[in-house]
Parts: C-alpha cells; sequence; structure tokens
C-alpha cells in the first residue's frame, strides 16, 4: 500500500496527470513505445510506480514528480529540490557571474543539465592537422556520472538546500544534500548504497547512470586519462561534494594532492585485478623514467599516510583496505 507521504499530488483527474506529467520523456527514455490511446499511457505509468489509481482519482508520487514533472514548482514540497548551476568570477564565491535554477524533473533534464555544465566549463584549444577545436578541460563522461550520483543519492529530508553545481575558474564543486552512506575512501571499490533504490534504479534502466560499482571507478579513470589532479571527496554534516580540480603539474601539487592521487590510482589498479607500481604511477602523472626517485618518495609519502601499502615486498602496491 502506498503511504500518503509518498505522493506528489493527490486527487486529480487523469488529464491532470498527462498534464503535469512529461510522459512523453517516460517512454522516450525507456525505450518503450508510446501506448495508443490514454488508458494505457496511464497504466504503464501506474506500473512505473509514478502514479497511483483510487477509485477515479489518480496521485502522483513523489518518484513520477522528481523524475518527470514538467514543472516541479506545480509540487509544493519538491519545488526546492531543482539542481542549481552557479558559475563564479576567480577562484572564490564573491562575485557571481550567473545562476541558473531548473525546473524540469531530473530524468527529463538531465541531458540538458549535462550540457548546460559542459558548455560553462572552461576548455583548451587542441590543434588538429587541419582544423582547430575546443576541447573541455573536464571529461564530459566524469560530469556525466558526478551529476547522477548527486541526484540518485541527495537526502529529500535534507530541506532548504538542492544539489549544487558550483563553477570556479580552477574547480568545479558538485554537492548533494545527505552525508554519504559510505566511506569518501571507499567510493571506489564498494557497490553503492543508495538512500533512493526506486530512484536510482529507473535511472540505471533509462542510462542516465552507469551500472553498479562501475560509476566513480569511471570517473578516477578519466582523470587520468586527462592527467587532472585527483578529485577530493567531502562528507560534510549534512552534505556529500566531489571537488574536480583544473590542470596542475606534479610540481604545483600540494602534498595532499599527490597522497590522494596515489591512493585513488592504486584503488583503480586493484578494482581492476592489477598492483599500482612505480611505472604505472609515473604512467599516471606522466613523468620520465629517469625521475623515478621522485615517484619512489611519493609512494614511501603514501605508505606513510597510510593509504597504500606494498604487496608481498615485491615493489607493488595495494591499497590500505586490501592490505
Amino acid at each position: 500500500m502506498v503511504k500518503k507521504k509518498e505522493f506528489a499530488k493527490r486527487n486529480i483527474s487523469a488529464d491532470k496527470v498527462l498534464e503535469l506529467i512529461d510522459y512523453l520523456s517516460v517512454f522516450k527514455l525507456l525505450k518503450i513505445p508510446l501506448p495508443p490511446n490514454k488508458e494505457q499511457i496511464l497504466l504503464k505509468l501506474e506500473e512505473e510506480k509514478l502514479i497511483f489509481k483510487r477509485l477515479d482519482k489518480y496521485h502522483i508520487t513523489n518518484l513520477g514528480a522528481i523524475l518527470f514533472a514538467n514543472d516541479l514548482n506545480e509540487f509544493e514540497h519538491l519545488a526546492r529540490k531543482v539542481p542549481r548551476v552557479i558559475l563564479y568570477d576567480g577562484n572564490n564565491k564573491l562575485k557571481t557571474i550567473k545562476e541558473q535554477e531548473g525546473k524540469l524533473g531530473y530524468a527529463v533534464a538531465f541531458e540538458k543539465l549535462v550540457n548546460y555544465v559542459n558548455d560553462k566549463l572552461p576548455s583548451n584549444e587542441e590543434i588538429g592537422r587541419v582544423f582547430r577545436k575546443q576541447v573541455n578541460i573536464y571529461p564530459e563522461l566524469a560530469i556525466r556520472e558526478l551529476l547522477a550520483n548527486a541526484l540518485i543519492h541527495r537526502d529529500f529530508t535534507v530541506r532548504g538546500t538542492s544539489v549544487m553545481v558550483e563553477i570556479f575558474d580552477n574547480r568545479i564543486e558538485i554537492s548533494n544534500p545527505g552525508k554519504p552512506l559510505i566511506d569518501v575512501n571507499r567510493f571506489i571499490d564498494h557497490s553503492p548504497e543508495s538512500r533512493n533504490e526506486l530512484l536510482a534504479s529507473l535511472m540505471r534502466r533509462m542510462n542516465i547512470c552507469e551500472e553498479r560499482r562501475s560509476g566513480v571507478d569511471k570517473v578516477i579513470a578519466q582523470i587520468e586519462v586527462y592527467q587532472l589532479p585527483a578529485p577530493e571527496f567531502i562528507a560534510g554534516d549534512n552534505y556529500t561534494r566531489v571537488v574536480m580540480y583544473s590542470p596542475k603539474s606534479l610540481r604545483q601539487m600540494s602534498k595532499p594532492d599527490k597522497v590522494r592521487a596515489c591512493y585513488q590510482h592504486c584503488c583503480l589498479k586493484y578494482v581492476s585485478g592489477e598492483y599500482m607500481t612505480n611505472q604505472s604511477l609515473r604512467e599516471r602523472f606522466d613523468i620520465d623514467k629517469k625521475n623515478y626517485s621522485i615517484i619512489s618518495r611519493l609512494i614511501r609519502e603514501a605508505i606513510g599516510a597510510g593509504v597504500i601499502a606494498e604487496y608481498d615486498t615485491s615493489r607493488m602496491y595495494v591499497p590500505y583496505w586490501a592490505s
């Protein structure tokens, strides 16, 4: 039996349901044919737990509204749960260039959100054999996965805040309400746990997010391909935040930056069935073989910080939790 608190809108007509819910997107994103009549459309929406029928009236569930609303402002207790994107001038919050707040349901708006954020990110000019082109300094796959994670794992009981994307000159921060359910240091290898399993399951079926256990792994792998500093995962009192940093050389990185990158690289190797070595870490930082000693020193620092351990005295290394 569906509880009253699970409804975003109660006791409305069939026509009102189809006015408030972008039902065309439901069928498009789930890649199923649009039924030939209203009755069958409503039946499928109910089957997916997006609506609930009682007698001759319909109730829209929170799941249906948060994912497929044409306008979340039509649902009083969901209106302030739309994602916000803020673009700042510089590396702090003193000057805001632009702030954008959505109104569509998460599934309906997701591609628009990803494209909007990527459009606002800084880029570099890449010169090919014939043409010049602008290439974002942050990998789109990483942006996509982190946005999906923020929407899926947000805590809907935390009031007065929403999923936030804050873009600075030197970094991008993606935050969602709610403390993480697992240790942030285990994001790479741990099976994800979600407060909103129905929402997460439906978003996976729509290919909005990755399959279980692959999302953060792919983020880290893309960060390494782009030669970016390691992202930082932060657990606050009532929020979870991921910070991705713009390019830095190894010399420009702080000691915590380097140790974090070493740990994440070691985790990525381990979940891929491999071990971190001096060579693999040199390749991660694009460091020449002649600078072997620089990486050896970094590995010693990571061991000293307790985040990695030597595997069987063989100059191969594993994360601390696998030792």
